[in-house]
């Protein structure tokens, strides 16, 4: 018996060479795609944020929609994909509850984050449903754990948490424990009452 590479495809013969990084997905290319949002839509870009690479684009809430709909139909962006919708809770901020985007170009193999903040005593932003389906269950779930309100989402009803449920759990200021649950009346305990285990 030979001893091989581990070779598990059935096409022992069958090679690939290695993808190099295209040139519409380095940072100065993202950064391109977002002087191109800010020229074509001006006074809707709040900040442009490249880390590591990576860029952000925090757009006001109430342009959102024109935002995502030029990154996905502008030929020379084409972001067809709408992978996720996250929530975070920036508490110290004024507008502390922020919905991140992440959009991914399949045609030119890129990705970039759309990021927009409400404060949590006018959670609403616009769903992105009608122009990426994949949003439904992220907003869903981002409503359900941050309180964020997707206006004209079809359906926007817990995901993760009883229907029956009080508050938004992934917020910062959410109670940690002391919470009632269904097990034999039994209730957790905040955290400063719990066994430390050294």
């Amino acid at each position: 018996m030979t001893v091989g590479r581990g070779e598990t495809s059935g096409m022992p013969r069958w090679t690939t060479s290695p993808r190099a990084l295209d040139e519409t997905a380095t940072p100065e290319a993202l950064a391109a795609v977002a002087a191109t949002v800010q020229e074509r839509l001006p006074d809707t870009v709040e900040n442009v944020v490249t880390d590591r690479g990576e860029v952000t684009l925090h757009v006001r809430p109430e342009r959102l929609l024109d935002v995502l709909a030029l990154l996905r139909d502008d030929p020379g962006l084409r972001f067809e994909l709408l992978s996720s919708v996250s929530g975070v809770d920036y508490i110290a901020e004024e507008r502390r509850l922020h919905a991140v985007y992440h959009l991914t170009s399949m045609t030119y193999r890129r990705r970039i984050r759309v990021e927009v903040a409400v404060s949590v005593e006018d959670p609403h932003v616009p769903s992105a449903y009608s122009l990426y389906p994949t949003a439904d269950w992220h907003e869903r779930e981002t409503w359900d754990f941050f309180g964020i309100v997707f206006d004209g989402h079809p359906g926007l009803t817990r995901i993760e948490m009883p229907d029956d449920w009080d508050g938004h759990p992934q917020r910062k200021d959410y109670p940690l424990g002391g919470v009632p649950v269904e097990y034999k009346g039994a209730q957790i305990p905040p955290p400063e009452d719990r066994r430390a285990w050294a």
